[in-house]
């Protein structure tokens, strides 16, 4: 009798951003011809820019030359991307990193998903609380969590570390010691980024009690805080404790070209000395067939001089939303957290408004859209989180709006 994973039946409820866009496309049905401005989603809205534009049509030229086709590439992706990442996102930083611990996939997403597979179903994880909703999901999914908590909306086995306004959104250590501990910074959603030092502390953690630190660094090219590491490995130890994962999503526009990779260092490995590279790479090549060779090129022409300098225009930019947003609801005597380091605003929501409730008020007083911060884990019930991937029109628009209500 054929039967379901009953891991996945364990999933309450359904996706928070399908939760939003039914909200919203329900509220846009109703309300025929209403503007809707979303800082929702944290997805690009700025175009790929010119030099990535080229090797995108460059590389799609190639593929029509016989003598330069392509066709499946190498496991852990193409050689003249992996060296380009190696020496721009690890060597100049100072951290020992070499190309071929380097796995060039489509998305940090699908890697913070998948990476959990190769650990035994016994683990136990850690999340900072709140976090991107994917880390425990996928882990639900792979039944570690225990039992689901409608109420207090924890998971029983999972070890919670509140970010909370108490301890200005870094995480403490874990007060029970987990297998894998999840680490985004900067965080999305509060936008709060750690400094060396508290990045160093959960290193030592973890190397004390034979833990692995999976670190999410897509948002590392917003980091302007010399006192913030851009990779784990500028921390001392962590080649021996921590998997980091990248995307081009947020700092080239890569969204919808998907692109992104893992770094697994060749001599990290379990209690028992099985190497982690060995597994994941073995998972990669069976389950995978690489980014393609188009995207790959794209991804090198992030590199290039031309490329850096776009690529820095396009963060500048959506940073120029963070301040209009910090700024003008600050002002308005919002209480604001985050945009600094990070493309998010982490919002305190008004008059003990649950996170919910405050999504609706804007939605149809204002008709803005945010994301509730209880989709983020149950520290983030009371926030509400905007983000800055707007463009410049709609983002002082939405930030009027949201203003007038105050």
């Amino acid at each position: 009798m054929l039967k379901v994973n009953q891991n996945y039946l364990k999933l309450p409820g359904s996706y928070l951003f399908s939760d939003i866009a039914k909200k919203v496309k329900g509220y846009k049905e109703e309300h025929q011809g209403q503007e809707v401005i979303s800082l929702g989603i944290g997805d690009v809205t700025r175009p790929l820019t010119p030099t990535i534009i080229k090797a995108l049509h460059d590389a799609v030229d190639d593929m029509a030359d016989i003598e330069r086709f392509h066709g499946y590439g190498p496991d852990l992706g193409y050689a003249f991307l992996r060296e380009k990442i190696a020496e721009f996102d690890f060597k100049r930083r100072g951290c020992e990193v070499s190309a071929d611990e380097i796995f060039v996939s489509d998305g940090a997403k699908s890697d913070s998903g998948n990476i959990q597979e190769i650990f035994a179903e016994t683990c136990s994880i850690a999340v900072s609380d709140p976090v991107y909703p994917v880390y425990v999901d996928s882990n639900v999914m792979a039944g570690r969590t225990g039992t689901y908590d409608p109420a207090s909306t924890r998971w029983s086995d999972v070890v919670y570390m509140p970010c909370t306004k108490d301890n200005d959104f870094v995480p403490d250590l874990p007060s029970k010691t987990p297998d894998i501990i999840y680490i985004c910074s900067p965080n999305n959603p509060t936008g709060k980024a750690l400094t060396r030092d508290q990045l160093q502390s959960f290193v030592d953690y973890a190397l004390k009690n034979r833990s692995v630190i999976l670190f999410d660094a897509a948002y590392e090219a917003y980091i302007s805080d010399e006192n913030v590491p851009h990779s784990i490995y500028e921390c001392e130890g962590a080649r021996d404790c921590a998997i980091e994962m990248r995307s081009f999503s947020k700092n080239a526009g890569f969204t919808g070209v998907r692109l992104g990779y893992t770094v697994v260092p060749k001599n990290l490995c379990d209690a028992e000395g099985n190497s982690l590279y060995a597994l994941w790479s073995r998972r990669h090549g069976t389950k995978f067939n690489g980014a393609s060779y188009i995207q790959q090129r794209a991804g090198e022409a992030v590199y290039t001089t031309e490329g850096q300098r776009e690529i820095a225009g396009l963060v500048f930019y959506y940073m120029e939303n963070a301040r209009t947003i910090r700024n003008g609801l600050t002002s308005a005597g919002f209480t604001v957290y985050g945009g600094v380091n990070a493309p998010y605003i982490w919002l305190k929501t008004p008059d003990n408004m649950s996170s919910w409730e405050f999504f609706d008020y804007l939605l149809h007083k204002a008709q803005v859209v945010g994301t509730p911060g209880s989709g983020f884990g149950p520290s983030g019930e009371g926030y509400f989180r905007l983000t800055a991937f707007g463009s410049h029109k709609n983002t002082r628009n939405a930030v009027e709006r949201i203003v007038s209500l105050a």
